[in-house]
């Protein structure tokens, strides 16, 4: 028989399971435990099928179903079963740990395995992840204007030995309209949240947490309303970058990308530009005045942080940074965190 327990979620604990993920394809995508591989039960039109034989005639009869659909492929399920594992503790989940983690957890036990089943299933996961969220931890956010490079310098404190959470790159978007070019498909807003709760379990919660000042909504992935509300209520230390290195930056950052790209990201910001601004970026575009260019869309950008700044309460602590010069930037960066007090709430995310 399966042991049954709780699905681990400490990074030390999960390396030592395979976990396997046997519900649909469909929710599979929608979101899973990070790190947990697909081998559906019941595939997206079985699953249907038989939740339409519970309704109208019963378990008994989408149990018999069920089985009808799924016997065939037993002995080709054992086998992606003892793949997956790898050496390590086969551990399924489904939506609750009901009958698909006991179907595919028996069919490894018949082989001679130990196998483990996951107490609550996928549920019981995401409970866990929003509980998580509603915890204080000691972020410290990195503003500055579009261009400032607020990335490459959390990139930068991360080898100086900081704490980081890289929402854009868990989102896979960088913020703006030109957010998703040349980077992969985003994730779901649920399995963007099971990124982050993953991200942020590897931390030490004791010390900051640098994290990229945002807009709640990063591309198509939203952020949860406790993490979102803790955010804002963070320290904000501001990076000051000239406007021509913005612009330079910008333009080595994204003008690179096929021009009916460009064009077609710079007309989504009609509306917010206006007409006047937007035809006369897509004119810079196609004479191939790329700074022009960068130079017409900061004008929405640079308006709308400013508009926030200015409803800040006190002004932002501030360094200036030099891109010819970043390690001494950093050392002035972090000479000025020091100073910040930073709420530090004790225990670890579980």
């Amino acid at each position: 028989m399966a042991a049954r327990l709780p699905i681990p979620t400490l990074p030390k604990e999960l390396k030592e399971y395979a976990l396997i993920d046997v519900r649909s394809e469909a929710e599979f995508e929608r979101g899973h435990i990070p790190g947990a591989v697909n081998i559906p039960i019941l595939r997206n039109e079985e699953r249907v099928a038989i939740g339409t034989a519970y309704k109208q005639q019963g378990r008994d009869a989408a149990v018999t179903l069920g089985y009808e659909m799924v016997g065939p492929r037993f002995a080709q399920l054992y086998v992606k079963y003892k793949i997956a594992i790898q050496g390590r503790k086969p551990l399924f989940y489904c939506w609750r740990g009901g009958l698909r983690s006991q179907i595919a957890s028996t069919l490894l036990h018949w082989g001679g395995y130990h196998v483990h089943v996951g107490i609550g299933g996928y549920k019981a996961y995401r409970h866990n992840v929003q509980a998580a969220f509603a915890r204080p931890l000691p972020f410290l956010r990195l503003g500055g204007l579009t261009g400032s490079g607020k990335t490459e310098v959390l990139q930068l404190l991360q080898k100086r030995g900081e704490q980081i959470l890289d929402l854009e790159q868990l989102a896979h978007h960088k913020g703006s309209a030109l957010g998703s070019l040349g980077l992969p498909p985003q994730p779901s807003v649920e399995m963007f949240e099971n990124l982050i709760h993953t991200a942020l379990q590897k931390l030490d919660h004791t010390r900051r947490i640098w994290v990229e000042n945002e807009s709640r909504k990063i591309g198509t992935c939203v952020l949860h309303p406790d993490l979102w509300n803790h955010l804002c209520e963070s320290p904000l230390v501001e990076l000051e970058t000239p406007t021509e290195i913005r612009i330079q930056r910008l333009v080595q950052e994204y003008g690179h990308f096929p021009k009916t790209e460009l064009q077609e990201r710079t007309a989504r910001l009609r509306k917010k530009l206006g007409g006047q601004h937007e035809q006369a970026a897509q004119l810079a575009l196609e004479q191939n005045r790329m700074e022009d260019w960068v130079k017409k869309l900061l004008v929405y950008y640079d308006s709308t942080y400013s508009y926030g700044k200015e409803s800040l309460p006190v002004p932002l602590p501030s360094v200036a940074f030099d891109w010819n010069n970043p390690g001494a930037s950093i050392d002035r960066l972090l000479s000025l965190a020091d100073t910040i007090r930073l709420y530090a709430p004790a225990g670890i995310l579980d």
